[in-house]
């Protein structure tokens, strides 16, 4: 069974086998980005669920630029309480032996409106959504741009010194530097933008800083965009040198992923406006894991490890990506919230992980016509996403799913719980 299998990274560390438990924002960090028991007990169970890696949720570098309310900040020295929270989360997300890597991240033009209505961002181009959720980005200076590459080799430090196994850089799904390696959404005419070679350089140097401060040995993983599947943006022939760079930089992993908030594919969904068409062969494997041929195409010109997450459900799709050559690594994100022990299942046998989002939705049965409408199905599937975090908060609250909440339900209590901890965090900053 080729999921069973071990495997080594280019910096010499082993992944006892070919699952990983994939980064999602869990929204559980107390008011001053720190974590908390919550997260402690809902990392404990992911850690008990048998994958050889679990990645964290963003852990953001900058406290102004949050992807939602609840995300972990690192974005200075930590307090002696803030190390040991680190410490304390860390141990109970290792305690089944397995790899536990902090994903380092900064929303940029992707920050809600109501954690900072002027984000900044490579430019000032504004997220093309409906509904004023995002505002105005301001264009990076060069001494902020230099200042947040600084900042992301110290939060990957910090995390290394804590008990963090790993680090992955987030350059995909439309976020900080998913944005500069875009050219819709980089419009620079300096040294960050332009060329691909420039757009790429804020990664580039990112990585290269993270690992004089991390060491040789200390896996660096980045998580990168097939292709945003807008056109005129990053495209997959881009996304195929910026690995070859990554690779040559002494990545350790690739995680391929695609699309943005605009063109949300992560999702599996439509976005706004038609995707843009990618010049890859499509397999019929595509028709479960969304980013699996893209992941192929990549893998037959680098020698890098490369992980695949997004639909994977039967265990003889994720079989036949790994015996295919078309991934390393199986990612798995939101089976994992309904049965946080699927990959034990999976390595025990099991054939198929549920696929719960088939059975959700924020319509009822008699307005389901009103999903052929773009915007309305869009709506729908963000509400469904919503379900997920429940499923987060109820793991990391009671240890238990809870698998008869309606989307309407979740997504109260998700929009609840975010303006509350956004009300919260603003007294307690008045206050300092």
């Amino acid at each position: 069974m080729k999921l069973a299998e071990s495997l080594t990274l280019p910096c010499g560390v082993h992944l006892s086998n070919r699952i990983a438990k994939a980064a999602m924002t869990e929204g559980l960090a107390d008011i001053n980005g720190q974590p908390t028991a919550e997260l402690e007990k809902l990392y404990g169970i992911w850690s008990d669920g048998g994958a050889a890696l679990d990645l964290s949720g963003n852990i953001h570098i900058d406290a102004e630029h949050l992807e939602r309310p609840g995300n972990v900040i690192i974005d200075q020295m930590p307090t002696p309480e803030m190390r040991e929270s680190l410490i304390r989360w860390t141990k109970a997300a290792t305690r089944g032996g397995n790899h536990f890597w902090a994903q380092i991240s900064h929303a940029g033009r992707q920050t809600m409106k109501t954690v900072n209505p002027r984000p900044k961002a490579p430019s000032a181009v504004k997220l093309s959504l409906p509904g004023g959720q995002f505002g105005m980005p301001v264009a990076l200076t060069e001494t902020e741009i230099l200042q947040l590459i600084s900042r992301f080799g110290q939060a990957a430090q910090i995390c290394k010194e804590t008990g963090f196994t790993g680090v992955q850089i987030h350059a995909a799904h439309g976020y900080l530097i998913s944005q500069f390696l875009s050219p819709l959404s980089n419009l620079r005419d300096d040294r960050w933008g332009g060329s691909l070679e420039n757009r790429a350089r804020f990664l580039l140097f990112t990585i290269n800083t993270v690992r004089q401060l991390v060491g040789p040995e200390f896996p660096i993983s980045v998580k990168l965009n097939s292709a945003d599947f807008q056109r005129g943006g990053f495209a997959f022939e881009d996304s195929l040198i910026v690995a070859r760079w990554l690779q040559e930089a002494g990545v350790d992993l690739i995680e391929i992923s695609g699309g943005t908030y605009e063109q949300p594919k992560l999702l599996g969904i439509e976005g706004m406006e038609e995707a843009d068409p990618q010049a890859v062969a499509e397999s019929t494997i595509a028709r479960e894991a969304y980013f699996v041929d893209f992941a192929k195409a990549m893998k037959d010109e680098l020698s890098i490890p490369l992980m695949v997450t997004g639909g994977f459900r039967s265990a003889s799709a994720m079989e036949q990506a790994l015996k295919s050559g078309a991934a390393d690594v199986i990612g798995l994100g939101r089976p994992l919230c309904v049965m946080p022990d699927g990959p034990k299942r999976l390595l025990g046998g099991m054939a198929i992980l549920p696929k719960t989002e088939t059975q959700l939705a924020l319509l009822p049965e008699w307005l389901a016509g009103l999903r052929k409408i773009k915007m309305i199905r869009a709506i729908d599937s963000f509400a469904v996403q919503f379900w997920y975090y429940s499923q987060i908060y109820a793991l990391g609250r009671t240890g238990r799913t809870d698998l008869n909440m309606t989307v309407f339900a979740a997504l109260r209590e998700v929009e609840t719980y975010q303006k509350n901890w956004l009300r919260n965090r603003r007294a307690a900053l008045a206050r300092r």
